[in-house]
């Protein structure tokens, strides 16, 4: 195994010695600080659609926000996804996801704006 150098030691021991100083100065902001949507991409009723409301119920008792439950049917779930795409990167609007997404996108090449490694045309 080969050693660090000494200048290499330093900047590790002066970022560890740092450390605790600088997390008493950051303060996160309280997530969530109004309501989440969270998106189910099938009817009402179904699976997907139970899954969310008992996430949403339960994240909503922990969080002390409503979680909305947003339906969104239609093409395979490719209409809620792209919603979720589509919609503001801000954390406040969820997906109820699962192998579907994975599978959907490189299949079907309707919509260019879904992907599932994280990359979307949307803007």
């Amino acid at each position: 195994m080969k050693r660090p150098h000494r200048r290499q030691f330093l900047h590790l021991a002066a970022g560890a010695a740092a450390l605790p100083t600088v997390s008493r100065f950051a303060c996160a902001q309280a997530y969530p600080s109004r309501p989440v949507r969270l998106i189910a991409p099938f009817a009402a009723g179904g699976t997907s659609d139970t899954v969310a409301r008992l996430m949403g119920q339960w994240l909503s008792e922990r969080l002390g926000q409503p979680f909305i439950i947003e339906n969104r049917p239609g093409a395979g779930a490719n209409i809620g996804t792209e919603a979720v795409v589509r919609a503001s990167p801000d954390g406040y609007t969820l997906l109820i996801a699962g192998g579907y997404n994975a599978i959907n996108a490189p299949l079907c090449r309707v919509s260019s704006t879904i992907s599932p490694s994280g990359n979307s045309s949307a803007s």
